[in-house]
This record gives structure tokens, C-alpha cells and sequence, in this order.
């Protein structure tokens, strides 16, 4: 039984930049939500695209917004150093979310793909909730050198910026977006094979970036 949870089992003391530092049952939990949640992103793009191909485009709004909260919960869960660069991921998630719901809201639920298709402007109001997906994609290919996550980073600004501009054709885009979801799907398999402290990183990092952050911040006076 012991040997069945030990993944969640701390870690062995760990040297880092700024001191040694302990990997908590805590963190791994962080960290297999985390990769859930890459992994459903995958799962949805991909079985929303295979729903397009067979069936139309009428119900592409589920695993839309299946790919979106996917998407939030992986970046509550996910480790980066720079706190300006999460928050920032997260306000493209939370921009994207919301235009998402001004397209369906204009278009309908069931005419959602046909008016984006329709109508490249509208692109912009939910291009940044694909921005933040291309910003995990270059987290993981920064981090762990992985080239499905090149073909995430790279993909998918190439299918948004040539539907806005129109110099590629549909053929072309749905084919750039079923690359894109798989290589999703393999990154999302691939990171069970890393031990959870490989997607922790250096904690001593965090603490010392943390205190910085709180040594700048000036003291709120009270009377």
C-alpha cells in the first residue's frame, strides 16, 4: 500500500540555486492536476475536431468549452518563475473566455465555427485563449526541449494569422488544427513519463522571486 502512494510521498531534500528545498505530497497533487489538464485540452481539441470532420460544426461549442476550462485549471496548476508571465497567460484565458462568449452569444451556440469561419475578424475575441494555450507550449518546450510542444507554439499563431489575414485556405487551416491537437495529445501523454518534480522546477527560485516581489512591495499603512 505504501508503495502505491508513493508518488505522493515527499522528496528527498533537493539542492536548488537558492538553497535546498523539499518537493510536498502537495506539490505532486498540483502537479498531476496540472497535467490532467493538459492532457483534457488535448482531448478536447482533438475529439472537437473529429466531431467538425464527421459531423459538422453544430456542437463544436461543447469541447470548446471543454478545451477552455481545461485550460484554466492548467494554468491554476501550473509552475512558472515570472509572475508577471502567468498572470499575463491568465488574462489571455480570462479575454478569450469572454469573447468566446460575445461570438456564441452573436453567432449561437450551433453556428459558432461557421461564424468565425465566416467572419476572420471575429477571430480576435477568442485568439487569446489559443495565446495562452501557445504560451503553455512554449513553457514546456523551454523547460523540457520537447518538439510536440514546437508544433503547438508554432501551429497554431500560423493557423490564426493566416485565417485573419486569408491567405490560407480551409483546407490547409483544419489541417494545421488536427497537427496542432495532436501534438497537444502527445504532449499531455508524454508528461506522465517526467517525475513531478520536473514539472516543480526549483522551488528555492520561487522563494526567492516571492521574497523579492515582497520586499518591493511597499507596507500598506493602516490608521
Amino acid at each position: 500500500m505504501k508503495a502505491g502512494n508513493s508518488y505522493f510521498s515527499s522528496s528527498n531534500p533537493i539542492k536548488g540555486v537558492y538553497g535546498d528545498f523539499i518537493v510536498t505530497p502537495k506539490d505532486k497533487k498540483e502537479v498531476l492536476f496540472y497535467r490532467l489538464s493538459i492532457l483534457s485540452c488535448g482531448l478536447f481539441f482533438s475529439l472537437g475536431l473529429v466531431q467538425w470532420f464527421t459531423n459538422g460544426s453544430s456542437q463544436i461549442w461543447i469541447y470548446f468549452a471543454g478545451l477552455g476550462i481545461s485550460l484554466g485549471l492548467g494554468l491554476k496548476w501550473i509552475h512558472i518563475y515570472l509572475r508577471p508571465l502567468h498572470q499575463a497567460l491568465i488574462f489571455f484565458w480570462a479575454v478569450g473566455c469572454i469573447g468566446l462568449g460575445i461570438v456564441s452569444y452573436h453567432f449561437g451556440l450551433t453556428n459558432l465555427i461557421y461564424g468565425l469561419k465566416e467572419n476572420p475578424k471575429w477571430v480576435f475575441l477568442v485568439g487569446p485563449l489559443f495565446v495562452s494555450l501557445t504560451g503553455i507550449g512554449f513553457k514546456e518546450f523551454f523547460c523540457f526541449r520537447r518538439i510536440e510542444a514546437i508544433g503547438i507554439t508554432i501551429f497554431i499563431p500560423i493557423v490564426f494569422i493566416g485565417h485573419l489575414t486569408e491567405l490560407t485556405d480551409e483546407k490547409f487551416t483544419f489541417a494545421l488544427l488536427v497537427l496542432s491537437a495532436l501534438f497537444l495529445l502527445i504532449l499531455g501523454i508524454r508528461k506522465f513519463d517526467l517525475p513531478a518534480e520536473a514539472d516543480i522546477g526549483d522551488k528555492s527560485v520561487f522563494d526567492f522571486l516571492e521574497s523579492q516581489r515582497k520586499l518591493n512591495t511597499p507596507d500598506i499603512e493602516t490608521s
